[in-house]
């Protein structure tokens, strides 16, 4: 069960220009600036980031190793 998302007032400084063009992108990918910086910071954060494992599974091929018993061993635990 995913715990109540509770929201925390936070006030920021930026570049004067910046805050016309942030708004300008925000609104015409169909959300608002505070979602558009929260989700900038979730990615920053690492938040909802694939884990190392996840990136690379499938990525690769199991080698030709049909006398190795470790190695078959291995094979049979990890790429299954």
């Amino acid at each position: 069960m995913k715990k109540p998302l509770i929201k925390q007032k936070l006030t920021i400084t930026v570049d004067a220009e910046l805050v016309p063009a942030a708004k300008r992108y925000a609104r015409a990918r169909g959300v608002s600036l505070s979602s558009l910086i929260e989700q900038s910071l979730r990615e920053l954060a690492g938040e909802g980031a694939p884990s190392f494992s996840a990136r690379w599974r499938g990525k690769f091929r199991a080698a030709e190793r049909k006398d190795d018993p470790r190695y078959a061993a291995l094979a049979k635990k990890y790429l299954q």
